[in-house]
């Protein structure tokens, strides 16, 4: 005669005690709320990455370098990406959003392609003739202008100039990462030849439009580009004048600060940080 095993419901049901239950439960992937190992909610809010800064001057040296040991071919972008220094982290720079800088050199094509993460540039030093082709419209970039690629439009740069590209990306690769619905895709054929080349598009924000609004206002006027910019990411502008500063706030959204023009100091955490660009006589 066959005796057959009480069914798991049973079991869990005549617990007598709760270290048993727990045992129970643990092969089912199931935890008591009332007993977590870790706290999942907590008074206020905590974080791991702490507010850190990166010099452009620095970057652009090494991008130079990289200009000489590494070509379009070998790496699908020459970047340098800007990893926060928290404990255990290998790439982010805030927990949601990655920031890099690149270059591409003239003659150069960055081959064109396509992803769930959305993309802004802000390019830093440019000369005539360096670009961006998104899904098959051709943008210019010259310094101070905000390009956009968001998510799965297909996109590549390239540099008809006679000197190097230089620019900062910031995509939101960290929440993709989370959320889980990473995809990447190259063009066909490698690089997407331009169809439209318009004076005005929404997915550019020409530096000379900004800064006129940037003038027209107050200083310490925060403007918004685009409503929002990306599904993700909102964008916007601040223009201080000498002498001036920005009021102290608080938030809990991640956030990266670039200078476009000129120079002056963040503090974060009550730390000083001295922030410039190299032209910053480009205003």
């Amino acid at each position: 005669m066959t005796t057959l095993a009480p069914h798991p419901s049973a079991a869990l049901a005549e617990a007598e005690s709760l270290e048993r239950l727990y045992g129970l439960l643990a092969p089912l992937h199931i935890g008591a709320g009332w007993a977590k190992p870790t706290a999942s909610l907590w008074p206020e809010p905590r974080r791991e990455f702490a507010p850190a800064q990166w010099r452009y001057a620095e970057a652009k040296a090494a991008l130079d370098a990289a200009g000489r040991l590494i070509n379009t071919e070998l790496a699908e972008r020459r970047n340098l990406v800007l990893i926060n220094p928290a404990k255990g982290n290998g790439y982010a720079t805030t927990k949601t959003l990655v920031a890099a800088y690149q270059m591409i050199m003239p003659g150069e094509t960055a081959r064109t392609h396509r992803h769930t993460p959305n993309a802004l540039r802000l390019i830093l030093d440019a000369a005539p003739g360096s670009f961006t082709i998104v899904d098959g419209v051709k943008l210019a970039m010259e310094p101070g202008d905000i390009v956009l690629t968001p998510n799965w439009s297909w996109h590549g740069h390239g540099n008809d100039g006679a000197t190097n590209a230089y620019w900062l990306d910031f995509l939101d690769v960290p929440l993709v990462q989370l959320l889980e619905p990473m995809f990447f895709e190259p063009y066909p054929g490698a690089y997407q030849e331009a169809v439209a080349a318009p004076e005005t598009s929404p997915m550019r924000f020409g530096w000379e439009e900004t800064r006129r609004r940037l003038t027209a206002a107050p200083s310490g006027t925060e403007i918004t580009l685009g409503d929002p910019a990306l599904d993700t990411m909102a964008l916007s502008m601040i223009g201080l004048r000498a002498g001036d500063a920005t009021p102290a706030r608080r938030t809990t959204a991640n956030n990266l600060y670039a200078v476009v023009t000129g120079s002056g100091t963040t503090t974060a955490d009550g730390e000083p940080r001295q922030g410039r660009v190299r032209n910053a006589d480009r205003a």
